[in-house]
């Protein structure tokens, strides 16, 4: 009785390991469309960032440093001291971006269209300079930070933070 029960799944096994000729026309695999896809070469034109933004990491980045690919000039404009004006938008807990995106930015559900802003340590510390994007998360669904905002905040790369932002 076991042996009979067992036999359909045998077959189906024994069907699906041969090649396509051998299957019945049911089982055969359909390729689906061919699809030609062009392998970008060394000369292709890459598109080019916002003039100053900081230049994508390289293929081989491991490290923090390596990813964040900020000069010390962008660093250090973006930790200047907080304009007198802009509007508070709340505080939201940030977790780590994409590293391989350059800049510094803040993906939000604080706001609707990007502009920029203002992201302070909620514990009163260091506050950077950043474009504010839309994530299209409601305004407490968290946020994504840039690498280079973290650790121009001297933030830990693997914890949440809450951090207050304010537009300019």
């Amino acid at each position: 009785m076991k042996t009979v029960f067992y036999a359909p799944f045998l077959l189906v096994g024994l069907v699906s390991a041969c090649g396509d000729s051998a299957r019945p026309a049911f089982l055969q695999r359909d390729g689906g469309p061919q699809v030609a896809v062009a392998t970008p070469g060394a000369d292709t034109p890459r598109p080019q960032g916002r003039p100053g933004a900081a230049p994508r990491p390289p293929e081989g980045a491991r490290t923090a440093e390596a990813f964040d690919t900020t000069t010390a000039a962008q660093r250090a404009e973006a930790v200047q001291a907080a304009p007198t004006s802009g509007t508070a938008l709340g505080e939201t807990v940030a977790s780590l971006g994409n590293p391989a995106e350059p800049g510094f930015w803040l993906r939000t559900g604080l706001v609707q269209s990007v502009t920029q802003g203002r992201v302070a340590r909620a514990d009163g510390g260091a506050g950077v300079t950043v474009e504010l994007r839309p994530s299209g998360n409601p305004a407490g669904g968290g946020s994504q930070l840039s690498l280079a905002a973290f650790r121009a905040l001297n933030l830990s790369l693997t914890d949440l933070h809450r951090v207050e932002v304010s537009a300019q």
